[in-house]
């Protein structure tokens, strides 16, 4: 069985459309020497710009700052250094080490509240106390924004070289309200 390659056959083309394809192309004029110049093609696009921007994002991340809309209203604190034995925090969380001072930084604003923990933390590192409760607020009286002030405790208890580890407090010494921070002793 042999197979033979078939063209399809051309079709015919009526004198009508001869004379309309004529009338449509009246008046047109041929390009120079017949030929169409070829260009190279355009060069790929490359997403310089894209790449640029996303590593400028996740330089961004590293260096922001949470603000206070990161930390909930209800939500429980917890942080401890790398390094430090497990039992730490579950003793820290039950206050089972006693609280030493306590700092209030109810109605105080940011800068203010800032320099209190600042000062309050220095105090305590250079007399050797080792517990002690920081009452930051649960944020009700902030409205949509949320609680203010619990976000940048929970920040700045994290950049402190004194604190060792923190955890929200229970719910009798002020709950997610108030953290208990434990100070490295000199």
């Amino acid at each position: 069985m042999s197979r033979e390659s078939r063209t399809p056959p051309e079709p015919e083309i009526s004198d009508e459309d001869t004379a309309l394809f004529r009338s449509a192309v009246r008046g047109v004029r041929a390009l120079h020497g017949g030929r169409v110049e070829r260009r190279a093609p355009p060069p790929t696009p490359r997403a310089d710009f894209r790449r640029r921007d996303e590593r400028a994002v996740v330089r961004e991340l590293g260096e922001c700052e949470p603000t206070g809309a990161d930390v909930e209203t209800g939500e429980e604190l917890s942080y401890g250094r790398p390094g430090l034995r497990p039992g730490v925090l579950r003793r820290l969380r039950r206050g089972q080490y006693p609280l030493q001072a306590e700092l209030d930084l109810h109605g105080l604003t940011v800068p203010e509240a800032h320099d209190a923990l600042a000062d309050f933390l220095r105090e305590c590192a250079a007399e050797g106390t080792r517990c002690v409760r920081v009452i930051h607020g649960k944020g009700l009286r902030s409205a949509h924004r949320g609680p203010v002030l619990k976000g940048k405790v929970n920040l700045w208890l994290r950049r402190r070289d004194e604190v060792l580890a923190f955890v929200s407090a229970r719910p009798a010494d002020g709950g997610t309200g108030a953290v208990y921070v434990l100070l490295r002793v000199p």
